[in-house]
């Protein structure tokens, strides 16, 4: 069946919630990468939180030192971690730019009731994937639907 010329294809959650973390990426700070993170219920109706990395309120919008890795940002997970204020028996799917670093997944874990994390972009450091699988979070690297 064809649509007609006033009627558009609805897009997924999975595109709109990425797409968001996109879009609250770019207020990061961190001059090395810009992260963004969206935590959403599990029927996707609700925005739990959201994150970007950067220095702390209050603080200078820079990053402190300028190695990789050690920039002192605090990371968009954190943020969006920090920033959340679901109980831990609320289902969560947390939406990131970049797979979450080894310390980002277990801020993440300890959020209590993730059940999915859908990252787009690679990171250098891939040990996230082997938490998550041990406490049975799912994890799947985002694909944009055709």
């Amino acid at each position: 069946m064809s649509m007609t010329s006033n009627q558009q294809r609805r897009p997924r959650f999975e595109d709109v919630y990425m797409k968001f973390a996109q879009l609250i990426s770019q207020r990061a700070t961190c001059k090395r990468l810009q992260v963004g993170t969206v935590i959403t219920s599990v029927d996707y109706r609700k925005v739990l939180a959201v994150g970007y990395n950067g220095n702390a309120s209050g603080l200078h919008n820079t990053c402190d030192r300028d190695e990789p890795g050690n920039c002192g940002c605090l990371h968009s997970e954190e943020n969006a971690v920090i920033n959340c204020d679901a109980p831990r028996a609320t289902e969560k799917y947390v939406f990131v730019t970049h797979l979450p670093c080894p310390m980002c997944a277990k801020r993440l874990i300890n959020l209590g009731n993730v059940r999915r994390v859908i990252y787009k972009d690679a990171y250098r450091d891939t040990t996230s994937i082997e938490l998550f699988d041990t406490v049975g979070i799912e994890v799947q690297q985002y694909r944009e639907e055709e």
